[in-house]
């Protein structure tokens, strides 16, 4: 007879998790301070980084909070919340209360800083869809519960964000909000046409806008890797960025020593801050970078896996996917990978708004991780009603 070997509590690995999780972001929030201190002293001197430092506080307190109080709370709240969103992305659009840059609708003017609610949005819209699969859980495998009814809620706070415009958090919120669908069980033969009409819809709408399209025919004209391209305007971004990447090398030119950032590379301290990372720095500090999002999103999906309920598995999922889908496609972007679209690369870029919803959904992680070593009832995920996850502990 075998003989049995003890197991070790799950608690220990929790704690391990959460660790992970508070280390790789620590270390993405400390190089993001250090480099937007170092892209922006030629021209702005410290005043990127102390307006983000003063962003980070807030976010670090968001945190601290959102992981000590039981994520439990959040269900009861969950509609108010995501109302509260929505009545935000409106306001929004008003001309006499929303703040237009650079042809986008999408801030309200605090004063010293913007705020964006399309980052509130985020995280309300996974919190009630959590809440909603939760409670609709028995029948997520049906039509009209499983599939309508959801899609009406994610495709109002979608709308909002598209018309502001910005179909970057568009596309990176319907992502997100899809992978919930599927883990909470609902049925792929209804996922993947709502899917495919969703993208004919954006498509549809970046082939009739000049400058998105103009985006698209760059990249794939830079993918060809012709040696003869002309470089132009639509080009110019993701061209220089390439060349910063090319400069640093495996050691990188030094802190503070990078020449891209001198005006070279448009956004270089919200969009394009990895390849000022990786012109200073090197590969090696920005395959750290990779590596630290990795290692984030592997903690994220060890706790949504031994989540105690169905809500907190998917709140955790949906979290874990939101941080790790930005960082994919500012990574993509920057390297060529994807078309060009603004998106803030997580911790690390300059931006309040999305600095303080992130450090708040890490909290939402701990606080989901806190309660692992407590017993819980078996959920539908146990049962193999739903996708994948199952619920242990």
């Amino acid at each position: 007879m075998r003989p049995i070997r003890p197991i070790r509590p799950i608690f220990h690995s929790a704690m391990k998790a959460i660790t992970t999780l508070v280390i790789s972001v620590c270390g993405l929030l400390v190089l993001g301070l250090v480099m937007l201190y170092s892209s922006s002293m030629a021209d702005k001197g410290a005043k990127f980084m102390l307006l983000q430092l003063a962003w980070a506080g807030l976010g670090i307190v968001g945190c601290v909070i959102a992981g000590a109080t039981d994520y439990q709370r959040l269900r009861k709240w969950s509609w108010v919340l995501l109302a509260f969103a929505i009545v935000m992305l409106a306001l929004v659009l008003v001309p006499s209360i929303g703040k237009k840059i650079g042809g986008a609708r999408r801030w309200f003017d605090l004063g010293p800083a913007n705020f964006q609610p399309s980052e509130f949005a985020k995280l309300a819209l996974i919190i009630a869809l959590a809440a909603y699969c939760d409670w609709q859980r028995r029948h997520m495998g049906e039509f009209w519960r499983g599939i309508v009814w959801p899609s009406a809620i994610i495709g109002v706070v979608l709308f909002l964000i598209f018309v502001e415009p910005d179909r970057g958090t568009t596309i990176l919120l319907g992502a997100v909000a899809g992978t919930m669908l599927v883990v909470a069980g609902v049925k792929l033969r209804w996922v993947i046409p709502t899917v495919l009409f969703a993208a004919s819809g954006i498509a549809w709408s970046i082939y009739h806008d000049p400058l998105r399209m103009a985006r698209v025919e760059s990249w794939l004209k830079l993918i060809r890797l012709d040696p003869d391209v002309r470089i132009t305007d639509a080009d110019w971004q993701v061209w220089q960025g390439l060349l910063a990447f090319g400069a640093g090398g495996i050691e990188g030119v030094g802190l503070g020593e990078g020449r891209q950032k001198l005006g070279f590379i448009p956004e270089h301290h919200t969009d394009f801050i990895l390849p000022v990372i990786g012109e200073e720095l090197g590969v090696i500090v920005s395959l750290l970078v990779l590596i630290a999002f990795v290692s984030l999103f592997a903690s994220g999906i060890w706790i949504a896996w031994r989540a105690r309920d169905t809500f907190g598995q998917l709140l955790a999922c949906g979290v874990t996917f939101l941080i790790s889908f930005q960082a994919f496609i500012n990574i993509g972007v920057v390297t060529c990978m994807l078309p060009n679209k603004g998106l803030p690369l997580p911790f690390i870029s300059y931006g309040g708004s999305n600095l303080l919803m992130m450090l708040t959904a890490v909290g939402l992680l701990v606080s989901v991780a806190r309660q692992i070593d407590e017993p819980a009832p078996v959920s539908e995920f146990a049962r193999g009603r739903a996708l994948p996850l199952p619920i242990t502990g």
